[in-house]
């Protein structure tokens, strides 16, 4: 599978204590090295001012060049949110939107899927609002890009523990969103009560216990979900927001889901991709704590979408909880 990372990513908070700490992409990315999985390794770059404002509004981006380059030495939140940034966290936040705009694009040229191991996330990140670790939203930064060059449709699908609120925000004309994720839990949004479609586009918010859920459940769900959305969608390009934070234990999240999920996630997205848009999927980094499941996560995504592993049959749909099944329900009889 292609890789996007660059060193910088360590440099976003380093030497400050944050659970969004430079190991999340440095161990991880130290792991994969060594184990072979950079053989095909895509150069990050960085988004300019004019690929970040196709979703972030002026005002917003001057206000975050402003606060960061006051800072020398010390850190501080954004004053738009609990965002912590420090010195280094324009250029950091910069290379992870163009890392996301370069997985996009590697993925167009190629027909191939790729990761993005980048930080700081993005999916809280709205248009005039950094938060929640976020400064940009890399995934609607790389989804408006692709609809500029090449029109259709992009489906973002989001299973990190946290609702991406910035993503939601940002979505409609040509963007559709999917997203399973705690609730009530941060950010507080992410309802069924937020739920629409408009024309081709879709907002389809799953929301699940805090806890508990559990990894039949949490797969069954997944392989009904997304191919019961990219049906009505149709994509051209599907950008999975990859938070695993989902996973048991996790310090920030913890859906009660064993880390080889993951497997299974990839397998339903790349099938997915395959059949709507060329195999066009490109992955995201975005939460997930323990950096040991963290790192396992992605090696096993990696390793998924190279055809390794063995996925033997589906997950049992019954083990869907009613109150989730109801939604799948209603998107199945809403035509």
């Amino acid at each position: 599978m292609l890789v996007v990372y660059d060193d910088i990513y360590g440099d976003h908070l380093r030497g400050i204590p944050a659970s969004e700490s430079p190991d999340r992409t440095q161990v991880v990315a130290a792991f994969l090295r060594e184990h072979g999985y950079f053989n095909a390794l895509v150069p990050a770059r960085d988004a300019s001012d004019p690929e970040i404002a196709r979703v972030h509004a002026p005002e917003y981006l001057s206000t975050v060049k402003r606060e960061i380059q006051s800072l020398r030495g010390i850190a501080a939140y954004l004053s738009t949110g609990d965002t912590v940034v420090d010195e280094h966290s324009l250029g950091v936040a910069r290379r992870a939107a163009g890392g996301a705009l370069a997985a996009m694009e590697v993925t167009v040229a190629r027909n191939a899927p790729a990761f993005a191991i980048i930080r700081p996330p993005g999916h809280h990140a709205e248009s005039r609002r950094g938060m929640g670790f976020c400064v940009f939203n890399n995934a609607a930064i790389a989804a408006r890009a692709f609809l500029d060059r090449h029109g259709g449709r992009v489906l973002i699908v989001d299973f990190d523990y946290h609702h991406g609120n910035g993503t939601q925000e940002l979505s409609g004309n040509g963007i559709s969103y999917v997203s399973t994720h705690a609730y009530p839990a941060y950010p507080g949004t992410g309802s069924v009560e937020e739920n629409y479609q408009r024309g081709p586009d879709l907002i389809v918010n799953v929301p699940l216990p805090r806890h508990s859920f559990g990894t039949e459940a949490f797969v069954a769900l997944w392989e009904e979900l997304l191919p019961l959305v990219a049906r009505r969608v149709k994509p051209d390009l599907i950008i999975a927001s990859a938070g695993y934070d989902y996973v048991a234990g996790d310090p920030i999240g913890d859906l009660g889901v064993d880390v080889g999920a993951a497997a299974y996630l990839a397998a339903i997205i790349n099938r997915t991709a395959d059949e709507y848009c060329q195999g066009r999927a490109i992955y995201l980094l975005e939460g997930g704590y323990d950096i040991a499941a963290l790192t396992e996560s992605i090696r096993l995504t990696l390793e998924r979408s190279d055809g390794g592993g063995i996925l033997s049959g589906h997950a049992d749909a019954s083990s869907i909880p009613t109150a989730q099944r109801s939604i799948l329900q209603h998107w199945t009889a809403e035509r």
